[in-house]
């Protein structure tokens, strides 16, 4: 009974060193890419032409200005929402 649970004991420490492994891997990629929330901004990352799960007011670097947000391809409407530019995203 011993050498079993130690059999199993091994084996669930080598599965959680792979997935580790794995994790870890993953996040360097995707970094690499952009593709993850960093600490300056909390709000995640803003892709452009897109506006899906993104809040304006975590973003000040790209919405304090008109240019910076026609950069990403946004607009703002009279009334104060942003939107995607149809002419800046083609």
């Amino acid at each position: 009974m011993k050498g079993s649970k130690s059999s199993v004991l091994f084996a669930a420490s080598t599965a959680l060193a792979v997935l580790s492994a794995a994790s870890a891997g993953w996040a360097a990629q995707h970094a690499r890419h952009g593709l993850l929330h960093h600490a300056q901004y909390p709000g995640g990352t803003v892709q452009r032409c897109s506006l899906e799960g993104v809040n304006p007011a975590h973003h000040p670097h790209i919405f304090g200005s008109a240019t910076s947000a026609a950069a990403y391809g946004f607009v703002q409407s009279a009334d104060g929402n942003w939107h995607v530019s149809q002419r800046l995203c083609r």
